[in-house]
């Protein structure tokens, strides 16, 4: 069966994040998003594994579901036009912060366990490491191989996905403290990782540029810090609605993973070099011309995942590996109402807007992929069609994202959009 999973997010015990990270609104989420499966994260919180264990039942195979007594509640806020089964999968970030071959490493991986006997065995291991207790994604002084290594010990059905691998500061490929390959990472065990993530500032297309990642399925995952921003990136597949069949299908790169779904990279705020205190945004060409220092303050830029993919390269632009995934590009639904009605993306009308939509078409990831323009049309705000057409063609404005701030991605510049409302 086709479904949408999210597979990296955060509680709300992880650093920098909404207090409604908790599994009912995760759960009525999900289902506003359009997502059958999500990850939990953070199951090495003890705090979080408790309520995890507590709320949630077994749902066979390797997932689990909100208990009924609070499911039957959580869908009550829900339109009727988007209620669905939610599966959740026990899943945490780690952020590793290590010293290799003289240089201080800082890299972020995903773990995934199958039931809660795996979970609670990697938490063990890892509390005698480092303080698991403070945040919901822990800091240690781990090794990505050693962490790996534990994983793999802790049951033959657990795996690791590095995260966001791109991003400068903290992933496997990062520029300020990564590697320059997985196996340079992860060293003997590379051949069990199966799989990358690539983050909001990359997409499919961008890492084909590199044989290295031939050999692992490329996925993608909001990373989500409040519920509002779940499936702003997520993964299809058409399979069975399992742990078991989703890992086989990302391990195997077989026909049962069917592709992910995208940002824009340029939204991501890491895409381009630059310096956000001195103004600078430069693409990869620009800020080589520079020798990667900033004209304005002369330091060295803040590196983009443009620039160190390029850097990393061995083919060419455009290049399309044989067998690779195909991707969907999206701009979130609040952003788009927000431009169309002119107001901010969390702005009240907005929000009422939404949730309109959502009761009239269904979940939000089917309104974007699939909901009829001339349904859009007549049952939208007006320009909701062409802005659902002119997105889908990829036909959109871009000014990248820099040094950990946001990129635009808009779809009619604002005189374009006032002249077109004006001929309604």
């Amino acid at each position: 069966m086709p479904f949408v999973a999210d597979l990296h997010i955060h509680s709300y015990l992880s650093r920098a994040t909404s207090r409604a990270l908790d599994l009912e609104h995760i759960h009525a989420w999900s289902q506003r998003k359009g997502i059958a499966v999500v990850a939990t994260g953070d199951f090495t919180h003890p705090r979080w594994l408790s309520e995890l264990r507590d709320k949630l039942v077994p749902a066979g195979a390797g997932l689990f579901r909100l208990r009924d007594d609070l499911s039957t509640a959580v869908d009550e806020t829900v339109s009727a036009a988007c209620r669905a089964p939610v599966r959740f999968m026990l899943s945490v970030e780690i952020s590793s912060i290590y010293k290799r071959d003289d240089r201080v490493r800082k890299v972020h991986n995903l773990l995934y366990a199958p039931d809660f006997e795996t979970a609670t065995r990697i938490a063990a291991r890892l509390a005698r490491i480092g303080n698991i207790e403070s945040d919901g994604r822990p800091i240690l002084g781990l090794d990505s191989r050693d962490l790996l290594e534990i994983t793999l010990e802790s049951s033959p059905d657990a795996f690791l996905i590095p995260a966001h691998v791109w991003t400068p500061w903290f992933s496997a490929l990062g520029e300020k403290s990564g590697f320059d390959s997985l196996d340079e990472c992860f060293g003997d065990l590379a051949g069990h990782v199966f799989a990358a993530e690539t983050g909001l500032s990359s997409d499919p297309a961008m890492n084909w540029r590199l044989s290295a990642l031939d050999r692992v399925s490329l996925v993608s995952s909001s990373d989500a810090h409040s519920p509002e921003k779940l499936g702003r990136e997520a993964n299809r597949f058409d399979c069975e609605l399992s742990y078991f069949a989703m890992r086989d299908a990302l391990r195997e790169r077989g026909p049962q993973f069917l592709g992910t779904i995208e940002f824009f990279p340029e939204e991501g705020k890491y895409h381009h070099e630059g310096h956000r205190a001195c103004e600078v945004n430069l693409a990869p060409t620009e800020a080589a011309a520079l020798a990667h220092l900033c004209p304005r303050c002369g330091k060295q830029l803040t590196g983009g995942v443009a620039s160190r993919v390029a850097a990393l390269a061995d083919r060419p632009e455009g290049f399309r590996p044989e067998g690779a995934k195909p991707f969907t590009s999206l701009v979130p639904l609040v952003e788009l109402l927000g431009e169309i009605l002119g107001v901010g993306a969390s702005s009240g009308r907005v929000r009422k807007a939404y949730d309109k939509l959502l009761a009239c078409a269904g979940s939000e990831l089917g309104v974007l992929t699939a909901w009829p323009v001339e349904d859009a049309e007549r049952e939208g705000p007006p320009l909701l069609g062409e802005a659902l057409r002119r997105m889908r063609a990829s036909e959109v404005k871009r000014v990248a994202g820099f040094d950990g701030e946001y990129g635009i991605v808009r779809v009619f510049d604002e005189e374009e959009r006032k002249h077109l409302l004006a001929r309604l």
